[in-house]
């Protein structure tokens, strides 16, 4: 979630959405996603929409923050039925950050017994929440598998020290083995989230990472290429010779020996950066992403997504609870793309994944390109010709030019 929020049309105070949301609405999945904006520090690469202690002013803390969402999720649950939106169980919930479990557990519970109050889990729901691997305790955990979690996902980032400390991360590397132990012991599935391409981190720095995670045995495993954002600590000390800049080809490299040392270990790649041991562990809040599943995303700065209507809440955690303590819609702007916008964001997003986007669904130019990215290796021939296009390893690392392609004619 960026820190800055996108341009768009004024969102009403009563929070309705257009007639036109509420077309399909019975057919696609519903989510939830609640963020969390707390972190103990601000890490010098985030650009997150993320705030310590020190930089709150009054109104926002985190003692009052969950009767401040829940809140929202009562106003939220009222504006779609007051919308006419066909009312579904929840399909996934995913808390969000920052650090979510900043919070006690017990705050986090309260917020999922309330989705559950007012939607319904949908039988086999997929409820997950962010992880520090120092923000958790066996008790901690225990609460939150009681309460209907099922999954966490630790911010392991890096088992190296040197690159831990230039990513300002706070936790100690063996910390993460014994959360995720603690997690296992209190019945939840876990994922462990890494970044590579960090300012001095070696290819075997990468591979010290990768074994280490793949040795927790965890379920599932997210790495990101690390993208160094405008305004961020870490873009100010390179851009003052302090550490190097990230380079393309180290990215590559580390991304190739991932994927093969993930897939030696049984994992799968089903989203470019995401792997996971089964169909049945990966993370469906995502994919319901990549999919265009309709959510409500509670919090300051949360986007949401309704039948092609997107919104976002005000950015600052004190400008959200007088929203919320004023009765009115948190949304700070919202929008709903045009066709073009539509197609390119779906070219996007379902070359991304391993189901592929169908042929049937690119516009003739795109379907003319097909051909020659197949001969170019970066598409996998067989399925293309089973109707969809799915990227090869080649084509993972070239995305973005797939997409190019895909839409330039």
């Amino acid at each position: 979630m960026p820190s800055v929020l996108p341009l768009g049309d004024p969102a009403p105070a009563d929070g309705l959405l257009p007639p036109s949301s509420r077309e399909g609405a019975a057919t696609r999945p519903f989510c939830v996603y609640v963020h969390i904006p707390f972190c103990a520090v601000r890490c010098g690469y985030c650009d997150f929409n993320t705030y310590t202690a020190h930089e709150l002013g009054s109104g926002a803390t985190q003692d009052t923050y969950a009767s401040a969402v829940a809140a929202e999720l009562d106003f939220g649950h009222a504006a779609l039925r007051a919308s006419g939106i066909h009312e579904r169980p929840v399909e996934t919930v995913f808390f969000g950050g920052g650090t979510p479990t900043l919070l006690p557990a017990e705050d986090l519970a309260h917020v999922l017994g309330r989705i559950r109050g007012l939607w319904g889990l949908a039988e086999g729901a997929e409820v997950t929440t962010e992880a520090n691997p120092d923000s958790v305790t066996p008790e901690s955990l225990r609460v939150l598998a009681e309460a209907g979690f099922t999954r966490v996902s630790f911010g392991m980032q890096s088992a190296v020290p040197h690159v831990l400390k230039t990513l300002d991360r706070t936790h100690r590397p063996d910390r993460v083995p014994l959360a995720v132990q603690w997690a296992r012991d209190a019945g939840l599935d876990v994922s462990v989230d890494l970044i590579y391409g960090t300012p001095g981190e070696s290819l075997e720095d990468w591979r010290a990472s990768l074994e280490a995670a793949l040795s927790y045995e965890p379920d599932h495993i997210s790495a990101y290429a690390l993208i160094i954002e405008d305004g961020t600590r870490l873009a100010a000390q390179i851009r003052r010779g302090e550490v190097p800049d990230i380079d393309d080809d180290d990215h590559a490299d580390k991304y190739l020996l991932a994927d093969r040392l993930l897939a030696g270990a049984g994992f799968s790649w089903y989203e470019v950066s995401n792997w996971s041991r089964s169909a049945a562990t990966r993370c469906r809040h995502n994919l319901a992403y990549w999919t265009g599943a309709d959510w409500w995303g509670a919090g300051p700065g949360a986007h949401s997504h309704v039948g092609g209507l997107r919104w976002w809440n005000v950015k600052h955690p004190s400008a959200y609870q007088q929203r919320i303590d004023a009765a009115v819609s948190p949304a700070a702007g919202r929008e709903t793309p045009d066709e073009d916008a539509r197609y390119l964001e779906r070219a996007m997003l379902l070359t991304r994944i391993a189901e592929g986007m169908p042929i049937e669904g690119l516009r003739p130019g795109g379907r003319r390109a097909v051909a020659g990215l197949i001969a170019d290796g970066l598409v996998e021939g067989r399925d293309a010709v089973a109707g969809r296009i799915v990227p090869t390893l080649q084509g993972r690392l070239l995305a973005d030019a797939v997409v190019r392609r895909l839409l330039e004619f």
